[in-house]
């Protein structure tokens, strides 16, 4: 019984006069799965990075933080080092993160709303959790 294909089942592997043969490398990156949900894995991975939610100071907390900034306010001419935690806002999503920092303060700019290090860094006043006068 004679096949379909019978007459051209034996014959050479065709070869082109003017192309070179590809390569085994750029053949499967033809058939390989293109990125149809762009930016899938990156959207992925920012909704299961965690976030802190602001912790809401109460009265006497607030009278705390205050103190402690006045104190600070009259200690500046000494330069004293503190270090201040103090919530940071997520660019991306709700929540965000608290960051201490410790350093020299160079001054408080209370119509600013900052805290400005020597460092140059500012800190939003009313971002600060807490104070601590470390020298």
């Amino acid at each position: 019984m004679s096949g379909k294909y019978d007459d051209i089942i034996n014959l050479p592997h065709p070869t082109s006069q003017n192309h070179p043969r590809m390569s085994l490398h750029d053949r499967a990156a033809q058939f390989s799965p293109f990125a149809a949900l762009t930016g899938y894995h990156a959207a992925i991975k920012e909704t299961g990075r965690l976030t802190d939610q602001r912790i809401e100071l109460d009265e006497s907390e607030i009278a705390r933080v205050d103190a402690e900034l006045q104190r600070l306010q009259e200690l500046l001419p000494d330069r004293p080092t503190v270090s201040i935690t103090y919530f940071v806002p997520d660019e991306k999503k709700a929540g965000g993160s608290y960051r201490t920092v410790s350093g020299e303060v160079k001054r408080i700019d209370v119509v600013a709303g900052v805290i400005q290090m020597t460092d140059r860094r500012e800190i939003p006043i009313k971002d600060v959790f807490s104070v601590e006068i470390v020298v």
